[in-house]
């Protein structure tokens, strides 16, 4: 993978479409001055680049010196925004609101206050119709202005209907930041340290979730006080490992923009990530009709051109979606079809790469090595994992921690007994810093203490004796993401049977369509 470019203007010139690029071209040549002339020749440059190099940049614009080169591009990224405003505006209800308030402030500034009122008017009509509240107070605070200094109208009452309206979109505005910020900080609680894993974890979230929760959230009644109500409440069940309780949220968060349907439109990336906590929360629970049922619902939804003609929506939806492909494939069994997603994966993680975010980027990894690792490819699902524990992040210890133990394990089925006793310290050190250990966790710990000094041919009996003890924890609703991480309990029963790994989750599988 290629390093990410930290350079805002070569990021900005390499999301571009080709219409866009066009788009562009046409918007900078109206001006014919020398500094737009050279705009074009730097952009050009940039866009041929496919890595960011100053001193090659400089090589091949001769007409550009080193100490130009800082406000040249700070232009260059100007214009650029300048054409996309024009081309996208009508995409975003917040990109005509913002316009419309610009319209506004140039009629008062010309003096036409009946028209910059007439046009506030507009602004607030829209603003209510799509959830605005931020442009609905905007246009609401600049109303008063105008009132508070001019003559403008007969109304005897409008003072205090004016302020009575300011008054219930700061409540509402006020409820929607207390809730915001709420699922916020329980979604970075999560990415910091994964799920509860003890009554001491799930202690520790309740209280904070409970002391945050507002007292009067029971009265909340828009669009986006419920929307961050559902969300909030979704990170809270998942952190605690409440799937019922985690499924009832997400379906409440995706119901709310089902009502709405034309708020899909102003809050896709909201609905795309509820979509994603839906087939979550079907997949923890392993409820394989809906899960189906849902994921074939969203992969119509990433045909739209809503998804097909934003750049950010089109990443999102690929995420979540393919990540929801490769589920599928968990739950069915079928590890070696799933293999036949990872080139196209491969390819798009390229292609997205610096758009990505790392957690994103390492549950692939790990999910495509679970691939790997099911389907019997040992040395591939190494080199997955390599990925994962060469990269040095501060997120998901969970997530490090399972890695390392596949990856023990992938080396004990290719009989690497050579690395073995090193691998054993490494991840015993590993989860040693993790501290606070799950009972999963200490009973795998347990393990690779008494493994410190065994042969390789007595490790399998060490092996065999941990699942036994591991069979414990399987209804244990802090332990259930353990399981998820890795289906050790399945590999040790192959190993008993003598027949691949992926076989045996397909036969439970198969069986439990059969029960139910």
């Amino acid at each position: 993978m290629p390093n990410r470019s930290s350079d805002a203007l070569f990021q900005l010139i390499k999301s571009l479409e080709k219409s866009e690029k066009r788009n562009f071209k046409l918007y900078i040549t109206r001006n014919s001055a020398s500094e737009d002339l050279k705009s074009i020749q730097l952009f050009d440059a940039l866009d041929k680049m496919e890595e960011y190099d100053e001193a090659q940049l400089l090589n091949k614009n001769k007409n550009l010196r080193k100490a130009q080169l800082s406000n040249a591009k700070a232009h260059l990224y100007r214009e650029i925004l300048s054409s996309l405003r024009l081309i996208r505006q009508e995409e975003n209800v917040d990109i005509q609101l913002h316009e419309q308030l610009d319209y506004a402030r140039i009629l008062y500034n010309k003096g036409l206050y009946l028209q910059s009122l007439k046009t506030l008017d507009k602004i607030k009509e829209m603003a209510r119709a799509h959830n605005q509240t931020t442009y609905l107070l905007q246009a609401l605070f600049f109303e008063k202005t105008i009132e508070a200094l001019h003559i403008t109208r007969s109304m005897q009452d409008r003072a205090d209907q004016l302020a009575g309206e300011v008054d219930a979109a700061n409540d509402r505005l006020r409820m929607i930041s207390q809730l915001s910020n709420l699922s916020l900080e329980l979604y970075s609680w999560y990415i910091r340290n994964g799920v509860a894993r003890n009554e001491t974890d799930e202690e520790a979230v309740r209280e904070f979730f409970e002391k945050q929760l507002p007292v009067n959230v029971s009265d909340c009644q828009g669009f986006y006080e419920r929307l961050y109500l559902y969300q909030s409440f979704s990170w809270y069940a998942f952190i605690r490992q409440d799937f019922l309780m985690y499924y009832r949220y997400t379906q409440r968060w995706v119901d709310l923009f089902d009502r709405e349907p034309f708020m899909v439109a102003v809050e896709t990336s909201h609905y795309i990530k509820g979509m994603h906590n839906l087939l979550g929360a079907h997949f923890d629970l392993l409820n394989d009709e809906k899960f189906r049922e849902t994921l074939a619902r969203f992969e119509e939804f990433s045909k739209t051109d809503l998804v097909k003609n934003n750049v950010n929506n089109r990443i999102q939806t690929f995420v979540y979606l393919y990540i929801s492909k490769l589920n599928q494939h968990f739950i069915d069994g079928t590890f070696s079809e799933g293999l036949d997603l990872v080139p196209y994966i491969e390819d798009k993680l390229k292609e997205y790469w610096i758009y990505l975010d790392r957690h994103r980027i390492l549950v692939f990894y790990y999910k495509v090595a679970c691939l790997y690792f099911g389907s019997g490819d040992y040395e591939k699902t190494i080199d997955y994992l390599n990925k994962i524990i060469n990269w040095k992040v501060d997120l998901r210890t969970d997530l490090q921690c399972y890695s390392r133990l596949l990856h023990l394990i992938a080396h004990y089925e290719l009989g690497n007994f050579d690395l073995l006793e090193y691998l054993i310290k490494s991840v015993y050190r590993f989860m040693a810093k993790m501290g606070n250990l799950s009972g999963v966790e200490e009973e795998i710990f347990r393990f690779l203490r008494r493994s410190f000094n065994l042969t390789p041919v007595r490790l399998k009996p060490e092996f065999e004796r941990l699942v036994e003890n591991l069979k414990q924890y399987e209804g244990n609703r802090f332990e259930t993401r353990a399981f998820m991480y890795l289906d050790i309990i399945s590999w040790m029963e192959s190993k008993i049977r003598h027949v691949p790994v992926q076989d045996v989750i397909r036969e439970k599988y198969l069986t439990g369509m059969r029960r139910g």
